[in-house]
C-alpha cells in the first residue's frame, strides 16, 4: 500500500539556528510576527526582531495570545495581518502562537468562512509563507498540518488540518527553551511522548513514522527526567527539542488516538493545558489500548530497555506502562482534584466529554476500537 510522507520543507535545528536561518525566515517584505505577551518580551523574539531589522524587513506583532488560540483571537490576528499589509508570517512561542498562525492563514485564505466549517474536512491552499520558532519542545506544531483552535460558541476544541498548513520553515534552537518554567517542561515533554506513542500505535502508522516514533519516545524516556531536574542543561533540551521535531512529524502522518482525543474536551470545558491534560489521561488511556496492541507496545519496552527482547510481548508492554506512570510521576503530573477541577463539575459534563472525543476522530485511530461508553469509564476513573 502506497503512503505519503509529510514533513516541513526547510527544518534548521541546534544551537545557533535563527541566526543561520538568514535568509529562510525572510519570505516576503512584511511580517506577522505572532506571539504571546512573556514571549514577545525574551530574548528569542528580540533575537528575531533585529534579525529582521538587519534584513530590511518591516514587522507587525500580534502578541495577543493568552492561553490556548480560540477563534476570537484568530480573528483578531487575521485582521492585524490584512490591516498591516503584511504578506508572510513568523510564530514564535510554544503550541499556541504556532496553530493561531496556521488559523489565520485558513481565514485569509477563506475569509468569509467560519472555522468550524472546516472541521472533519481537509483545508487546501495555498497559504502565505509561514515560519515556526517554537519555545518548548513539546507540541511539534512547528511540523503539523495541525491547529487546534477552541469555538468560544460550543466549547469545543476544533482539529483542523490540511498538509499545506505545514509551516515552510522551521527554526529548532533548544537555547530558547531553557527558560521554560519545569511545569512547561515536563506537560510539553510528556505531549511530545503521547504524539510518538500515539503515532507508533495508530492504525495509520507507517515504516517512515516508526522509525521517528521510537527515536523519539528512546530520546523523550531518557532526557525529560534530566531535563525535568536541570533546566539548565542543554544537552538535555537539545535532545528533548528534537524528539518533539520528530514526534510532530509522526502525528502529521499517522495521527493521534485516544489520549488526544479525550484530552481536548477536557481542555476546551476546564482549560486544562493541552499538554497537562495529555499527561493526566496517558496512563489510563494506554492501559486501555495495551491489549489491542501488545506487540507495538511491546517493541516500545524493549526499545526503551525497560524489557528484554527475550520477553513475551504482553510482558514487555506492561513494562513499558510501567515505564510510563513513573515517568508521570517523576514530572509531578497533578490530578484533575489537585489541578482544582470539582468532581460534581467534572462528572457533569463526562456525557459531552465523550461525544466530543468520538465525534473528533481520533480515538477512532486506536488499534483497539473505541464506543463512547469507553471514553465515559475512562473519564471517570481519573477520580480513583
Amino acid at each position: 500500500m502506497s503512503r505519503i510522507f509529510y514533513m516541513p520543507p526547510t527544518i534548521i535545528s541546534g544551537a545557533g539556528s535563527l541566526a543561520a536561518a538568514g535568509d529562510q525566515i525572510c519570505r516576503g517584505k512584511k511580517a506577522l510576527v505572532v506571539t504571546g505577551k512573556i514571549v514577545g518580551k525574551q530574548a528569542c523574539t528580540r533575537e528575531l526582531l533585529q534579525l529582521l531589522d538587519t534584513k530590511e524587513v518591516s514587522y507587525e506583532i500580534f502578541s495577543d495570545v493568552s492561553g490556548e488560540p480560540t477563534d476570537i483571537m484568530v480573528r483578531a490576528g487575521a485582521a492585524t495581518y490584512r490591516n498591516g499589509g503584511c504578506d508572510f508570517m513568523i510564530a514564535v512561542g510554544g503550541g499556541s502562537p504556532m496553530d493561531l498562525m496556521k488559523a489565520v492563514a485558513v481565514l485569509l485564505k477563506y475569509p468569509d468562512a467560519e472555522l468550524r466549517e472546516f472541521m472533519g474536512k481537509v483545508i487546501h491552499g495555498p497559504f502565505v509563507p509561514m515560519v515556526a520558532i517554537p519555545t518548548t519542545a513539546g507540541t511539534g506544531s512547528e511540523a503539523t498540518m495541525f491547529t487546534v483552535i477552541t469555538d468560544t460558541a460550543t466549547d469545543v476544541k476544533m482539529l483542523l488540518k490540511g498538509p499545506e498548513l505545514i509551516p515552510d520553515v522551521a527554526v529548532i534552537d533548544p537555547v530558547f527553551s531553557a527558560t521554560a518554567p519545569k511545569s512547561v517542561t515536563a506537560n510539553t515533554g510528556l505531549d511530545a511522548l503521547t504524539h510518538a506513542v500515539e503515532s507508533y500505535t495508530s492504525r495509520l502508522a507507517q515504516p517512515l513514522t516508526d522509525t521517528l516514533a521510537v527515536s523519539a519516545v528512546k530520546r523523550i524516556m531518557t532526557w525529560l527526567p534530566r531535563v525535568y531536574r536541570d533546566g539548565s542543561d542543554l544537552e538535555a533540551r537539545a535532545q528533548m527539542a528534537l524528539a518533539a521535531l520528530e514526534a510532530g512529524v509522526c502525528i502529521t502522518n499517522a495521527s493521534v488516538t485516544i489520549v488526544h482525543g479525550m484530552s481536548r474536551p477536557i481542555g476546551a470545558l476546564f482549560h486544562v493545558p493541552h499538554g497537562l491534560s495529555n499527561a493526566m489521561l496517558l496512563p489510563n488511556c494506554l492501559e486501555f489500548a495495551l491489549d489491542g496492541a501488545y506487540q507495538r507496545f511491546a517493541d516500545l519496552g524493549v526499545a526503551t530497555g525497560v524489557a528484554p527482547s527475550t520477553a513475551p510481548p504482553e510482558d514487555a508492554a506492561r513494562a513499558f506502562l510501567i515505564s510510563v506512570q513513573m515517568l508521570c510521576k517523576i514530572c509531578q503530573v497533578p490530578t484533575l482534584a489537585e489541578y482544582g477541577i470539582k468532581r460534581d463539575s467534572f462528572f457533569a459534563q463526562i456525557d459531552k466529554m465523550s461525544s466530543d472525543a468520538i465525534a473528533s476522530g481520533s480515538p477512532g485511530n486506536t488499534i483497539k476500537p473505541v464506543r463512547k461508553e469507553d471514553c465515559v469509564a475512562i473519564y471517570q476513573t481519573l477520580w480513583n
